[in-house]
């Protein structure tokens, strides 16, 4: 950030009185323009024991698997954020059951909140952020061509309780461990249920 979205004036990088970290702050008006992380919102689409994936087809990932997830938009639940990226990504109605998944990366400035959802009937098919979307039993699912350690990570908890029969909620922190390499590390938090 170079100048001041208020007035235009430019910035500088400096701790702010009261503060402990530093920020962007316009040199005229003294507005303090803060860099937090995203929150992206997505969701397990399921129907008939199978869920719902959606290939890529925008970067980053172009041409992998993954789950319908987005950046939340202003004036917006996590859980409409989830539902509407499934409408837009893969054409997809579904109803949120209950909150799955959150996890922070930060090493991409990212929060990651996945629902597990119903899809509402079998009419779905690819939005213009996907090459195709199609339901996978867990056999079937493509673990190598999944786009993100996030989407490995829920997928792996939702089908060790679906064997389980029994869905709860989980928290954690998923670091990359290597900047030449796609390893990660993930840290569950303790579990509250």
């Amino acid at each position: 950030m170079k100048y001041c979205n208020q007035c235009g004036a430019p910035v500088e990088i400096k701790v702010p009185a009261g503060d402990n970290l530093p920020r962007h702050v316009c040199v005229s008006c003294d507005i303090i323009h803060y860099q937090n992380p995203k929150v992206v919102a997505g969701c397990i689409p399921e129907m008939d024991g199978k869920i719902l994936l959606c290939k890529r087809a925008i970067e980053p990932r172009y041409g992998l698997w993954t789950l319908p997830a987005g950046f939340m938009e202003n004036n917006e639940t996590t859980a409409q954020a989830a539902a509407r990226e499934a409408l837009e990504e893969a054409k997809a109605r579904v109803t949120i059951l209950s909150l799955y998944t959150m996890f922070s990366l930060p090493h991409i400035d990212q929060v990651y909140i996945m629902y597990r959802g119903k899809l509402e009937n079998a009419d779905f098919g690819p939005g213009s952020e996907s090459l195709e979307v199609e339901l996978y039993e867990e056999k079937d699912i493509p673990w190598e061509s999944l786009a993100f350690p996030v989407i490995t990570e829920t997928l792996r908890l939702y089908y060790r309780e679906s064997a389980a029969g029994r869905f709860t909620t989980h928290s954690g922190d998923i670091w990359k461990t290597s900047r030449a390499t796609k390893d990660y590390r993930l840290e569950m938090l303790k579990k509250d249920n």
